[in-house]
């Protein structure tokens, strides 16, 4: 008996990552088992490319990454981007004058397109520590003057929820609107979504939906979930993203990857 999925898509943060930022040597076994198994193990992230490939690196990962929320398609093994799709910065722009004008002020930061690509963030924006390299601005100008794969909103007040729920009904027709961490709510090209990022790498590996198993903790995990045969949510999952999985594990903190590939070995 072989493994019985081709391809495991794993989330970053919160799924694959413990919160210092490691994979597990438990977590790293269930995953080399599996591939010498016939699966293939992608890696789909919120994090654009420069931010997540120091991790793909650490991890001797050389296969295809879905980066930027679905709008990068990444070669690791030859550090070169295969797509990227980019938000149209004239609806990035109208978005936000609708949405400041429903719920006041909000604090940006953006993330700019390409392999070497910036985070830059503006006053007020909360960046969570680590060891991320951002580049600050205070001209609101800066945010839209080159090309990005999305923008992050935070609300001085609304929390994460909330200013998702209102983001989507007052600009949702213009651009799509995910909450994908704690403090990350993301404004990104309508239509754009990680199961969009993920079916493109799947396409180029010869692997069907029917034949993935995908692991996510947060709601901009749903449509890869959807997406996927079988849709894993971690225990400190988002409740949004627990209501729609197939299976519950344990948390990223105690290997809930493993746990389940581990089930499925031969």
């Amino acid at each position: 008996m072989s493994f019985p999925y081709r391809l495991i898509a794993t989330d970053l943060d919160g799924t694959l990552l413990r919160s210092d930022e490691t994979v597990s040597e438990r977590t790293r076994a269930a995953l080399a088992a599996a591939t010498a198994a016939g699966a293939a193990h992608i890696i789909v992230t919120g994090r654009a490319v420069p931010w997540t490939r120091h991790i793909l690196d650490d991890l001797g990962y050389e296969g295809l990454a879905v980066c930027g929320q679905g709008a990068q398609v990444y070669h690791a093994g030859e550090h070169r981007l295969l797509t990227s799709v980019t938000l149209d910065r004239q609806l990035a722009g109208l978005a936000l004058s609708k949405l400041e004008a429903e719920v006041g002020p909000l604090a940006l930061a953006a993330s700019r397109d390409g392999l070497e690509g910036e985070v830059i963030v503006g006053p007020g924006y909360q960046v969570q520590e680590g060891p991320l390299p951002i580049v600050s601005f205070d001209d609101p100008t800066e945010l839209l003057s080159a090309p990005l794969n999305k923008v992050y909103i935070q609300h001085p007040d609304l929390d994460d929820d909330a200013l998702t729920g209102i983001a989507r009904a007052t600009v949702g027709g213009l651009v799509d609107v995910v909450l994908a961490g704690p403090g990350v709510v993301e404004i990104l090209p309508l239509g754009l979504s990680k199961a969009t990022g993920l079916s493109l790498a799947a396409r180029r590996l010869g692997v069907k939906a029917a034949q993935t198993i995908a692991f996510g903790d947060m709601p901009n995990d749903i449509p890869m979930l959807a997406w996927s045969a079988h849709g894993v949510a971690m225990a400190n999952a988002h409740d949004a993203l627990k209501a729609v999985s197939h299976e519950i594990t344990a948390s990223n903190e105690d290997d809930g990857i493993a746990v389940v590939l581990e089930q499925l070995l031969p």
